[in-house]
């Protein structure tokens, strides 16, 4: 291993060269913004219990532990709990238990991911648990004992009346995957809808892993369609807000433009063809290939001056360590799940892109 990463890389990191990744260093990068270290973090209750807790409106509270975040609703009944995620677990309970003696009658799963939902088990067999017919049947099928079976499903709505409060629960198509709904309590304007945007920073890799990127990209503006004060998004360490959905809504088309642009300047057959051409080196060619294009678009969005005279990594943290992956995954979907404008002709003649 490199002498200069000896300090930065956890004692066991497997650094094998060109076949695998290679570790960064906390010195070519810059700091993390400001908003990206909010004042509870250094606070005592945080330091002792490992999550924070507060009120966002009448009676709905957000729940954080500093990379996970989920929310729970208090009513006239019961409590209603918005998923669970083990890196929380029973701390979900103990923020309940420290707000209301109140019981924990409903639990709804915003989608059938374990690293959201994954401590459901905690709940114990009284609660009663809503999700989408998608996120059943996948539970169904890949059955785990930490995430009960849903008692109710539905396909496009469902309103949540329940001890004099009101969730509004929709699904409008796979983003982040199949099944992953919105949930919005309309009085209060809480909107939770988990793994698309995460507050001041750029999401996780791969654009938070998710499975339908156009679908992930178009959620941005489904979200803006809400009236919404407050956003939980999941990740990492903050609620959300309209303004942090415009960010990343506009972070995502940056790099949509970027790719399309690439993709016509370097899916042609001239320009493919170089990287293929030699048959016994095929595949380091296709990696090349690919590499090149993410390359080029990390490249325009680290030096784009964005909307506020800034650039991307000013606005958001991780942009530096993230963009990259977030890039290669949107020039891929984009040549999986978007016009290639056209196709090969028997003449010979091809279209902007074929590849």
């Amino acid at each position: 291993m490199c002498e200069s990463h000896k300090h930065k890389v956890p004692e066991g990191f497997e650094d094998i060269g060109t076949f695998g990744f290679p570790p960064q260093d906390e010195k070519d990068h810059p700091p993390s913004i400001d908003d990206f270290k909010p004042a509870y973090l250094a606070s005592e209750s945080y330091r002792k219990n490992g999550y924070h807790c507060e009120e966002l409106r009448d009676g709905v509270y957000w729940v954080t532990d500093g990379g996970y975040d989920t929310a729970f609703v208090v009513t006239d009944t019961g409590v209603i709990a918005i998923d669970a995620p083990p890196t929380l677990g029973e701390n979900i309970l103990a923020a309940i238990e420290a707000v209301t003696d109140k019981p924990i009658t409903h639990v709804i799963y915003s989608h059938w991911h374990s690293d959201h939902i994954g401590a459901a088990s905690m709940y114990g067999p009284d609660v009663r648990i809503i999700a989408h017919d998608i996120t059943k049947e996948l539970l169904e099928r890949f059955p785990d004992p930490q995430r009960p079976v849903p008692h109710e499903t539905f396909a496009k709505e469902l309103v949540l009346e329940i001890g004099g409060k009101r969730l509004e629960l929709s699904y409008k198509g796979a983003n982040h995957c199949p099944g992953n709904i919105f949930i919005f309590a309309p009085a209060q304007k809480v909107l939770t809808k988990i793994d698309i945007v995460s507050p001041g920073t750029t999401p996780f890799l791969h654009c938070d892993a998710s499975e339908n990127i156009t679908g992930y990209i178009d959620a941005h503006r489904q979200i803006l369609e809400y009236d919404f004060d407050f956003l939980v998004g999941g990740h990492v360490r903050r609620w959300g807000t309209r303004e942090d959905v415009l960010t990343a809504q506009e972070y995502f088309q940056d790099m949509l433009d970027f790719a399309h642009e690439t993709l016509k300047s370097m899916s042609n057959f001239e320009t493919a063809s170089k990287f293929l051409s030699d048959p016994d080196q095929y595949w380091v060619g296709v990696e090349n290939w690919l590499n090149t294009m993410t390359n080029h678009v990390t490249k325009k969005m680290l030096e784009k001056v964005t909307s506020t005279g800034q650039l991307w990594q000013e606005r958001l943290a991780g942009v530096t360590t993230m963009t990259k992956y977030h890039a290669y995954t949107v020039v891929e979907s984009s040549r999986l799940e978007r016009t290639h404008e056209g196709y090969q002709m028997r003449d010979g003649k091809s279209p902007a892109y074929i590849w």
